[in-house]
């Protein structure tokens, strides 16, 4: 088993024209190569999506048509990027949706990626784990663990970030294997980390709204919690009623 300080991971980050892994257009990608205590390799370039962007997207990550002009395609950089990565263990917010950006934009352009197949950790998923910062964005995350701040909310601005936030949630990890074995099972968020009732536990919100959001496709440790969450209050119920000798009366 490797000493998770001395193993090498690829924290990957991509902007884009959306939200869309399918549809949507990488605009910049930013990788760096490193283990537990130094960076090896990095690379960063914004890309032209050869498409409009947004203006709703342009007010996130501040990336404007002009910026783009005149730079490389991602058929132009993706080799570079796929061989940068290589096999390595994949670091990333969410990271599955970078994954998904790059293999999606392989195979429009016929570009051989075994991107899928690399094992990957989600410092969204570390930092539910963890459990002790209030809010898992990265930009909170950034603030409960005393990190320098990078400036805009850009490409290599939030790898760098990302793989300090993933140096401190690692801490308590001796192996990379050991950190995979405890990601491989659901893990309970006590609170709700989106939709209108975002940031209240889950055992405040409305009996209806759960069993609404138990049907809809959302990641693991979200369905894993509501369905937990809807198991208790079944059993609260059924407790409820052997317990009143007057509830048939």
């Amino acid at each position: 088993m490797t000493d998770i300080n001395k193993q090498k991971f690829a924290c990957i980050d991509c902007e884009t024209t959306g939200l869309d892994a399918q549809l949507d257009q990488i605009i910049e990608v930013a990788v760096i190569i490193f283990d537990g205590e130094r960076d090896f390799e990095q690379w960063e370039s914004l890309i032209d999506p050869e498409c409009p962007i947004p203006e709703s997207s342009i007010a996130i990550h501040h990336i404007t048509q002009e910026m783009v002009q005149g730079k490389p395609t991602i058929a132009k950089v993706l080799p570079e990027i796929l061989k940068l990565i290589n096999r390595h263990i994949i670091i990333g917010h969410g990271v599955h949706f970078d994954i998904e950006l790059l293999a999606v934009a392989a195979e429009k352009h016929n570009i051989p990626c075994t991107l899928r197949q690399n094992r990957y950790l989600d410092t969204l998923r570390m930092a539910r784990l963890y459990g002790e910062s209030p809010v898992n964005s990265l930009e909170q995350l950034r603030k409960h663990f005393n990190i320098p701040q990078e400036g805009a909310h850009r490409a290599m601005s939030d790898v760098i970030v990302n793989r300090e936030v993933f140096r401190m949630l690692a801490k308590e990890h001796k192996t990379t294997e050991q950190l995979f074995q405890v990601l491989s099972k659901p893990i309970f968020m006590a609170t709700m980390p989106l939709g209108k009732h975002k940031g209240r536990l889950l055992k405040e919100i409305p009996l209806q709204y759960l069993q609404w959001m138990v049907h809809k496709d959302f990641d693991q440790d979200l369905i894993f919690s509501i369905k937990t969450e809807l198991k208790r209050r079944k059993k609260g119920d059924q407790f409820g009623q052997s317990t009143n000798p007057f509830l048939n009366l």
